[in-house]
């Protein structure tokens, strides 16, 4: 295939040369199987605990305290949102255990039954994207809280169009901070030789767009699947450039989705 070298053609601005992609909800329709995961967990959780009246995990839980952030961050911080803290755990706790590491490990358990009964579904315009990306000659990787990103990626065959991932396991390797912090945004940008401004973050949290931004990132490309206004506004202060329903709409030229009401979000901040 013939390199495109007008990147305005891919929605990007010429001076990017690397395109760092989120996991789950930007590359892989698995947002909606991790949130599944997470509300069976803290449902559980709660229900043992909680006397009188029982206000279940919702939607703007799963968006305000665990998207994007790592397995141990989410639950940390939804807790924390209800005035809950349990102890650390250890790394093999019993899945299910009131501590950190055990309803982690119990979202884990949950998480990998799902994909195996269910399979990895990938978005075609992403799969489509990320191959155009490729080769307009534009270095790839993936970075991800995810410690599954290995297997998603090979089982979703996108692993061949990825030249680094800087996952779950390796943030955990190396001592990184998980997000909002750009620790993980900026080792994937260094092992592809890119400076900060050369970068572009593809993200579908709040937390993943403030990485970006915080990053210095050249480019910030918010996802928001569901036209959620909120959602789109909500990313738009967080500092997302653009935002978009999904990936092709960069090629299509609509990047910049039409909130329920007709108007359309500007950046601010």
């Amino acid at each position: 295939m013939t390199p495109i070298h007008d990147l305005r053609g891919l929605g990007l601005p010429e001076s990017i040369s690397v395109a760092l992609f989120d996991l789950d909800g930007v590359l892989t329709d698995t947002a909606a199987v991790h949130r599944r995961a997470w509300k069976l967990v803290f449902d559980e959780f709660l229900g043992g605990r909680v006397h009188g009246a029982f206000r279940p995990f919702s939607d703007a839980d799963y968006l305000g305290f665990v998207d994007g952030r790592s397995r141990a961050d989410g639950i940390r911080e939804f807790l924390k949102s209800r005035g809950i803290t349990v102890p650390e755990g250890e790394t093999d706790a019993v899945p299910g255990e009131p501590s950190v590491a055990g309803l982690g490990n119990r979202k884990n358990l949950l998480l990998l039954s799902f994909l195996e009964r269910d399979g990895v579904h990938t978005y075609p315009g992403s799969a489509k994207y990320l191959s155009a990306v490729r080769a307009a000659g534009v270095k790839t990787g993936v970075v991800t809280a995810s410690v599954n990103a290995a297997a998603v990626l090979s089982v979703a065959d996108l692993d061949r169009f990825v030249d680094v991932c800087i996952d779950g396991v390796e943030i955990a390797r190396r001592g990184l901070r998980g997000q909002p912090a750009p620790d993980a945004f900026l080792a994937a940008a260094q092992a592809l030789d890119a400076k900060p401004e050369q970068a572009a973050a593809f993200e579908d949290s709040i937390a993943g767009v403030t990485a970006g931004r915080a990053a210095g990132f050249g480019f910030v490309v918010g996802v928001d699947r569901a036209r959620d206004a909120t959602h789109v506004a909500a990313l738009r202060r967080a500092g997302a450039d653009v935002v978009v329903t999904d990936l092709a709409d960069l090629r299509t030229g609509r990047a910049e989705p039409d909130l329920p009401d007709g108007r359309v979000p500007r950046r601010t901040g």
